[in-house]
């Protein structure tokens, strides 16, 4: 009984061990085992750097044998000290640093450390299925475009990272308190994506990120469709998606197959639809854009918007339209146009 209650105040001190107490004990233990061996004579183990070889070697029981005791004492010594206590620190030290990055991995995992990215995207909210499936289209969007910026889900819900080693993940207990924001860098996102299993949480969750980070792109989902216009009145420059379900639902009962269109427009896995900005030093009017991208790209120009207006894209447009440097362009294609040569366009050049 008595042994167990040692062994029980045994496991408990050295699982709270402290940093620098096995410091001093590892301290020690170099201090005693050098006079020990000193005592016993064992003159060539005693210059500094030998000893220090020799002490690790030995006391880790690799033992290489190109330095040993040579006294009958001294061979006492590591036999019966230097041996049994370094075998039993260095257990101790590395059962420690193995904890430590057990605690590290499992603290990441758990979204309880602090980020230090930018320019990253961030997606804000958990609908199980439907997260999962955005995060694998972000992903693979990802690998067609050259920044290739961080990934980051911020959530409330109690879950572990579900894509470990391949997004960041952050826990937070509220969406709209600075401590907690800070630590996923909700202020240098380049992209912010909110949708909460509650429109009203994505509703304030939206203006608080509008606050915190006014440059960046922003989306909110929303299922029901009477907010988006609330949110886009305080703030024009989220870009609000409501769910068009029943919408794709009622084109379909009379255009057979809409449903499939728009689904696979916005698939990443085939024909898609795609954005590029053009560049400040260029005009081109929509005739040209139009021909000029499915000749030389094999790419379909069905819409754009003026200088970043997101909110106002006009699709089907005309082929009399000039569009000017900064204007957005959104096309059907097979996969992402990067670096397009705007030259192979037949464009006016202003610059």
């Amino acid at each position: 009984m008595t042994w167990l209650k040692v062994k029980k105040a045994m496991m408990k001190y050295f699982t709270t061990i402290r940093w620098y107490t096995i410091a001093a004990i590892l301290l020690f233990y170099a201090l005693s085992s050098w006079i020990l061996l000193h005592i016993a004579g064992e003159t060539d183990l005693l210059g500094f750097n030998d000893f220090i070889y020799w002490l690790l070697v030995t006391g880790s029981t690799v033992g290489y044998g190109d330095m040993s005791p040579t006294t009958a004492v001294g061979k006492f010594v590591v036999a019966l000290y230097v041996i049994p206590f370094g075998l039993s620190i260095f257990a101790l030290v590395v059962g420690r640093i193995a904890g430590w990055v057990a605690h590290q991995w499992q603290k990441g995992n758990k979204g309880m450390h602090d980020l230090d990215v930018s320019g990253h995207i961030l997606v804000l909210g958990w609908n199980e299925k439907r997260t999962l499936q955005l995060l694998k289209l972000i992903l693979k969007e990802r690998q067609d475009i050259e920044d290739d910026p961080e990934i980051v889900l911020c959530v409330r819900a109690d879950i572990e990272n579900p894509m470990p080693g391949e997004i960041e993940f952050v826990h937070v207990n509220s969406f709209n308190r600075d401590d907690d924001m800070d630590r996923a860098c909700v202020a240098t996102a380049s992209v912010i994506l909110i949708d909460n299993p509650m429109d009203d949480l994505t509703m304030t969750t939206a203006l608080y990120c509008s606050k915190r980070n006014p440059s960046a792109h922003k989306v909110a989902y929303f299922d029901d469709e009477t907010l988006a216009p609330l949110l886009e009145k305080h703030c024009p420059e989220v870009e609000c998606t409501p769910s068009v379900a029943i919408e794709m639902l009622a084109k379909s009962a009379f255009d057979p197959g809409s449903s499939r269109l728009h689904h696979d427009l916005l698939d990443v896995y085939g024909q898609a639809q795609f954005s590029i900005s053009i560049p400040t030093s260029v005009s081109i009017d929509t005739e040209t854009l139009f021909f000029a991208l499915k000749k030389h790209y094999n790419a379909t120009f069905i819409g754009y918007s003026k200088s970043n207006d997101v909110q106002n894209v006009i699709v089907n447009p005309e082929l009399n339209i000039t569009l000017d440097g900064n204007d957005k362009v959104f096309y059907i294609a097979e996969k992402r146009i990067n670096n397009l040569d705007w030259t192979s366009l037949t464009v006016t050049n202003k610059g």
